[in-house]
């Protein structure tokens, strides 16, 4: 009678001790998990802000190109074809 209260003692035991294991992965991968979605979350609010400075940045290009090209026109109509030489930097 002993022997069966020992066995059901120790495979109480076991799954006790496998119920906490499992508990304790369970938690540790939850944490893992909000850290990354955290971390998810900053990069896809940097991602925003770069594409919207990005398609700022561009609009600006953009006038300016034309600026430039309108600038170019002129200049070039006054000066009797001669096109001035400009520094990129």
């Amino acid at each position: 009678m002993i022997d069966r209260y020992e066995d059901g003692d120790a495979e109480m035991n076991l799954t006790e001790r496998r119920w906490f294991a499992a508990l304790a992965a369970v938690r540790a991968l939850q944490a893992e998990s909000d850290v990354l979605r955290e971390v998810m979350e900053r990069a896809e609010n940097s991602w925003r802000k770069a594409r919207a400075q990005l398609v700022a940045l561009e609009k600006l290009r953009d006038g300016l190109s034309e600026e430039m090209a309108a600038l170019d026109g002129w200049q070039g109509s006054q000066q009797s074809g001669k096109r001035p030489v400009r520094s990129v930097a």
